[in-house]
């Protein structure tokens, strides 16, 4: 007799770190169902598959009327890896519309429309505690105060506090650190720059800074959701190392063989007058900047260091891709595809 997969849902699915939590979620033999947007990219969803939906999040009836036929004609699914949301917005107020509010119409739709998971994970973010300790740069651990000071944190404060305060399914909480990899944008921007012969660092301190590549964040997900003791968790996701902005600069000049880069620091004066100016111009051209207020404050940080101890003791993690391996990976890929 045939044994029927594993139902998942991965929200969010036609981003950066959906298309890799699917192509995880395939290679472990699950019946994939991503969510993504009826006008969203499915470039790199090409795997017939995958299955496809469009969640009506601004819409709570009809969303508990899509969950609800969902339900009735699949059952609900396994697990659901809420990774849907806006990391770059004109308004800010997006931040909280989507990110928080969204959550909670999508959480509450489920429990109405008898489509609970087994578990709910929700792709948070570092960004949700605000400054760690820049003096002793003492790592961030899960029970300091969460404080963001941007409005990203403030908004996946918000969705985090949702995911916690509801008693229809277990949940675990994922806060990744600087995910980069294949098709990542912002990152992307600095090695191209160093391939150019330059490398601006932001402020007069060392930035500390920590990474997790995306193959090893979906390795993440579905070991916090497979394991049965893991319920009502919350962890912080990173590789365990940690790198200054100049050692990470260093590493991609060595990668891409380029002998002569010009490395210099900018004030935060200057970058804080740049960033404000670029988000001026993107609300002239109503476009989203990857340089803003909220990008000035994460710039402004120095200690992105946090404690993983909880990862490696629950979930036996050890990341398969350190910051060297997952640069060179993810550089031959940006040749290989003609980014660089």
């Amino acid at each position: 007799m045939k044994t029927e997969k594993q139902k998942v849902l991965i929200t969010g699915a036609s981003g950066f770190i959906g298309g890799f939590l699917v192509e995880e979620a395939l290679q472990r033999g699950y019946d994939v169902w991503a969510g993504i947007r009826s006008g969203s990219s499915r470039a790199h969803l090409q795997d017939e598959r995958i299955h496809f939906i469009d969640l009506a999040y601004n819409d709570k009836d009809k969303l508990k009327q899509q969950l609800a036929l969902f339900a009735a004609e699949h059952g609900p699914w396994k697990y659901i890896i809420h990774n849907a949301g806006l990391t770059k917005t004109i308004d800010k107020q997006d931040f909280f519309r989507v990110n928080a509010e969204y959550t909670h119409t999508f959480i509450e739709a489920l429990a109405i429309a008898g489509c609970r998971p087994e578990k709910f994970l929700l792709m948070s973010s570092l960004s949700s505690y605000g400054t760690g300790d820049e003096k002793t740069f003492r790592p961030i651990r899960l029970d300091d105060a969460q404080n963001p000071l941007t409005v990203y944190g403030k908004s996946k404060l918000k969705a985090e506090n949702y995911v916690r305060s509801q008693t229809y399914f277990p949940y675990v909480i994922l806060r990744p650190t600087g995910v980069y990899g294949p098709g990542e944008k912002d990152y992307y921007m600095a090695i191209k720059s160093i391939q150019s012969g330059f490398d601006f660092a932001v402020g007069y301190t060392a930035q500390r800074i920590t990474f997790i590549y995306v193959k090893d964040l979906a390795t993440v997900a579905f070991l916090a959701l497979e394991n049965e003791a893991v319920q009502n968790r919350h962890y912080f996701v990173a590789d365990g190392d940690v790198h200054t902005d100049h050692s990470f600069a260093q590493q991609i000049q060595q990668i891409l063989q380029k002998k002569r880069v010009l490395h210099a620091r900018i004030p935060l004066a200057c970058t804080y007058m740049a960033c404000c100016l670029s988000e001026g111009i993107g609300k002239i051209m109503k476009k989203s900047m990857t340089l803003n207020s909220d990008k000035y404050i994460i710039l402004k940080q120095r200690n992105w260091i946090c404690d993983t101890t909880p990862l490696q003791e629950d979930l036996g993690f050890t990341p398969a891709y350190p910051l060297q391996k997952g640069l060179e990976e993810t550089i031959q890929w940006y040749k290989k595809e003609g980014w660089l």
